[in-house]
């Protein structure tokens, strides 16, 4: 601040600045405008006040969310959870968008009806590197209304499985089975394929495994499905079905499908039915292509054991 002109622009008052009350100079000093362009002009006061607009605006937005989430919309039972949160986001948007603006009208004196200079403003910071900021506000947009996923939804992403915990105005937090929070920008949840779980119920998953070249196809059809069976999570109807997939090295290739109402719980399922297959087969003498192999293994050993002898 030019503190030169300050005191020309104060001597200039029709009232001596001195005779002035000391709350009449405060309020001065706060108007002084430090900066103007066109009708926008810029003082200690406009910054305070659009402030204060936007604190009054989050504010605001916080208590109709808290008023909406758990007085207003769990009345409507029929409402899906995810619109619900679909829902207070907009609210959020909605009444910050309005602080912003009004702040910039009583800050800062700018003109709503036309947004020329806020647009290019933007446009500016799009061409130095926002536009990544802007594809994840987009992508954001994108997950809230065309609703690709939903919070609650358990998602494959790569390597790793979680649940979405939030939908944010940038980013979407995951947190995964060993209860560590992921943060994904929303665009990347857009432009690339994920697994949701969650998205239809119930799903069929596919255990394929192998088994000893010796063993009878029936019989091994018949124990699949009975380990099936046999696991509380799996659905009966529809029922298991086991697929004969062919001769692989040494063994014979087998895919066993099966029907779960708890997509998220997956794979403790997997292993649940993998402990019934290893019992029935046990039970049923089935051999597994493992065991096989290493017998093959010792018994190409001994020759060579028994000339290092000699």
């Amino acid at each position: 601040m030019n503190w030169k002109v300050l005191y020309l622009f104060l001597q200039e008052e029709p009232v001596p600045f001195a005779a002035k009350s000391a709350y009449e100079k405060f309020l001065h000093i706060l108007k002084y405008p430090a900066l103007e362009y066109n009708n926008w002009k810029v003082s200690i006061l406009s910054l305070l006040l659009f402030v204060l607009a936007l604190c009054i605006a989050a504010a605001l937005s916080r208590i109709i969310q808290r008023i909406l989430g758990k007085g207003v919309l769990p009345r409507f039972s029929h409402i899906d959870p995810g619109i619900q949160y679909t829902l207070l986001r907009f609210v959020h948007y909605i009444i910050i968008t309005i602080g912003f603006l009004y702040g910039l009208k009583a800050g800062f004196g700018a003109d709503l009806t036309s947004l020329a200079v806020i647009l290019g403003f933007i446009s500016v910071g799009v061409g130095f590197g926002l536009q990544y900021i802007a594809s994840d506000i987009i992508g954001g947009f994108v997950l809230l209304f065309e609703r690709p996923l939903r919070v609650g939804d358990y998602l494959n992403l790569g390597d790793l499985e979680g649940r979405v915990s939030s939908i944010s105005f940038r980013t979407t937090t995951i947190m995964t089975n060993d209860h560590v929070t992921i943060i994904v920008p929303n665009s990347e949840l857009v432009k690339n394929r994920i697994i949701n779980w969650s998205y239809s119920n119930p799903v069929r998953i596919k255990l394929p495994l192998d088994v000893s070249g010796e063993s009878d196809t029936d019989q091994t059809i018949a124990a699949l499905v009975e380990a099936a069976t046999r696991v509380k999570k799996v659905l009966q109807e529809p029922p298991p079905i086991v697929r004969f997939l062919g001769y692989g090295d040494s063994s014979l290739k087998f895919e066993l499908l099966v029907w779960i109402d708890a997509p998220q719980d997956h794979q403790n399922i997997r292993s649940d039915i993998f402990k019934e297959i290893h019992r029935v087969f046990g039970k049923h003498s089935i051999g597994s292509t493992t065991i096989k192999r290493e017998f093959l293994l010792r018994r190409s050993e001994q020759p060579k054991k028994e000339n290092s002898l000699k």
